[in-house]
């Protein structure tokens, strides 16, 4: 058995601070299994979200040493020696110790059109080249864990959340829009309300997806380019100046 120290967040909405515990690990341990042992042994009133330990859920999603992460993937002899610092991912309002208040996102995600076709296919099946359908595939891996959206600079260092969708959305977006069967045009959506202009491609977002989604290279970009396409380049930067204009 190894012992390791964690310092961990401990507040709410109003403030805190971290937290010292110390634990003896068993081999293979992750950072979730240490944060379950000081909710059994040490302090119960210790509060964290997680689900199926399995790294599909997204739901134990933290800022582990600094680096947002899953608790369930992370093992404790993989970090560096030292305390380990376990802190709530920043991006969203804190409820409580580890937990936060992601439903921005989902609230967001409802304003997107869904899938639509075209009504005059009836009950017919699709047919679709298999490369039609490879080229989306990866999107749909996506666990909703928000670190793309936690440590998406756009979101997290301007305090506003009202000016873009996030990457997380970009690739529902992008999922949709590569359909062939799809017949909606979002792309006025995308660079208005979405704000995919805003981003500009540090790819920080690929750097911590868990699943290894290239949501830069295959989702924004493609993105952009479709929205230029359909409304030309002129009017779509005239549009984004404004709106940088318009928040100052």
């Amino acid at each position: 058995m190894a012992t390791y120290t964690l310092r961990v967040y401990r507040g709410d909405a109003n403030g805190g601070g971290e937290q010292e515990y110390t634990v003896e690990s068993e081999e293979g341990w992750v950072v979730l299994d240490a944060i379950h042992y000081i909710q059994r042994e040490i302090d119960g009133t210790l509060s964290c979200r997680w689900n199926c330990k399995a790294a599909k859920c997204g739901s134990c999603s933290a800022e582990i040493n600094g680096i947002p992460a899953l608790m369930c993937k992370t093992r404790l002899d993989s970090l560096p020696p030292g305390p380990i610092r376990v802190y709530p991912i920043r991006t969203f309002p804190l409820v409580k110790d580890l937990v936060t208040d992601v439903s921005w996102n989902f609230d967001t995600a409802r304003k997107i059109q869904p899938f639509t076709y075209d009504p005059a296919i009836g009950d017919k099946p699709f047919k679709i080249d298999q490369r039609d359908i490879e080229r989306p595939r990866e999107f749909r891996k996506c666990i909703e864990c928000f670190l793309c959206q936690n440590v998406c600079h756009v979101l997290r260092e301007h305090g506003e959340k009202s000016g873009y969708f996030g990457p997380r959305q970009m690739i529902r977006l992008a999922g949709l829009e590569m359909h062939p069967m799809d017949v909606a045009d979002r792309t006025e959506q995308i660079w208005k309300e979405g704000g995919i202009g805003f981003c500009n491609i540090t790819k920080c977002c690929e750097e911590v997806c868990p699943e290894h989604i290239h949501i830069t290279d295959n989702a924004i970009i493609p993105l952009k380019e479709r929205i230029i396409d359909a409304h030309g380049l002129i009017k779509i930067l005239r549009g984004w100046v404004g709106r940088v204009y318009a928040k100052k």
